[in-house]
């Protein structure tokens, strides 16, 4: 899911958040996972990903690359 690695990452930086910062809003134990996210070495559960498209106000099928549309 390479595609997730890259919009999560530009996601959070449009919003001007660290790792750290985003893993704390997500609930998430360390910015390690964020780091796993973005680096596309571990994907993020089912419970995680909707966190994150509620968070950042897209769809999931945008973050999986699905479509363009957010």
């Amino acid at each position: 899911m390479e595609i997730l690695a890259k919009r999560l990452r530009g996601l959070r930086e449009e919003k001007g958040l660290t790792q750290k910062d985003l893993a704390q809003t997500l609930g998430l134990n360390s910015k390690s996972t964020i780091t796993n996210y973005e680096q596309n070495t571990r994907d993020p559960d089912y419970e995680t990903l909707i966190k994150i498209a509620k968070f950042f106000e897209v769809s999931i099928d945008y973050l999986l690359g699905l479509t363009d549309k957010r």
